[in-house]
């Protein structure tokens, strides 16, 4: 594989299969999905990147999952195209999965792209969440989320404790902030020291970038989230009407 192609995670493409699935009716309204032992024998994966799927697919509304019973199929969610994104699951995302390391958490300057789309000057403050997550034990995505001031004071936003809710569902219990739109920015690059480090790539290694900027109901922003994928372990894909 070449520097500039991609392949998709592993989770991700749990998630797809998944949703291919329930589209054609393999996976009719109602039934029960396979184990997540069996799940994990069919995609040749671990155990937290089989988690990590069902947990987005139940965020996303196509199925249920039941403690101590097993996940259930809902049905193809209204606009679920939309509700899929990149940075929709960097905002939507518990941390408590095994996958995932919190890394840095607390106040910071945003930086230029950043600050931005948040409306202020650059170098203003804000608060900045970071994490790792891994595919097999290898890091595999480099999470950046940024926070206005207001819309980060009296949340845990900045502590480096895990937010099992993840961010959305945290906003919106302790601040009733709900999103309303998200604007992404996608660009291929080189990965910057810090993406070197944290991702344990080599020097002159491309990623996907991808920039997410969450929208209220009123148009203010209240996060980022600032994503690195490595090139080599990642594609993006779309799928939508024509018409």
């Amino acid at each position: 594989m070449s520097n500039l192609e991609f392949a998709p995670p592993k989770y991700a493409q749990i998630v797809q299969a998944i949703q291919a699935r329930i589209e054609d009716g393999t996976y009719p309204v109602g039934q029960m999905l396979p184990s997540e032992s069996r799940l994990v024998r069919e995609f040749g994966s671990g155990r937290s990147t089989v988690v990590r799927a069902l947990q987005i697919l139940s965020m996303h509304g196509w199925i249920e999952r039941e403690h101590g019973r097993g996940s259930f199929v809902k049905g193809i969610p209204a606009q679920s195209n939309e509700r899929s994104r990149a940075g929709a699951s960097a905002f939507d995302a518990p941390e408590s999965a095994a996958d995932t390391a919190i890394v840095h958490a607390g106040r910071a300057n945003a930086p230029a792209a950043v600050a931005e789309v948040l409306g202020v000057p650059q170098g203003s403050p804000a608060i900045v969440r970071q994490r790792v997550i891994s595919e097999e034990g290898a890091p595999s995505e480099l999470v950046t989320l940024w926070f206005p001031l207001d819309v980060a004071s009296g949340t845990d936003l900045g502590q480096t404790e895990v937010i099992a809710i993840g961010a959305r569902e945290h906003l919106q219990a302790v601040k009733q902030v709900r999103p309303a739109r998200i604007v992404e920015r996608l660009s291929a690059r080189l990965a910057t020291p810090d993406e070197q480090e944290a991702l344990h790539l080599e020097a002159g290694t491309p990623v996907l970038g991808v920039l997410a900027t969450v929208f209220d109901a009123s148009g203010d922003a209240v996060a980022v989230a600032d994503i690195a994928l490595p090139g080599d372990l990642h594609e993006l894909e779309d799928s939508y009407p024509a018409t």
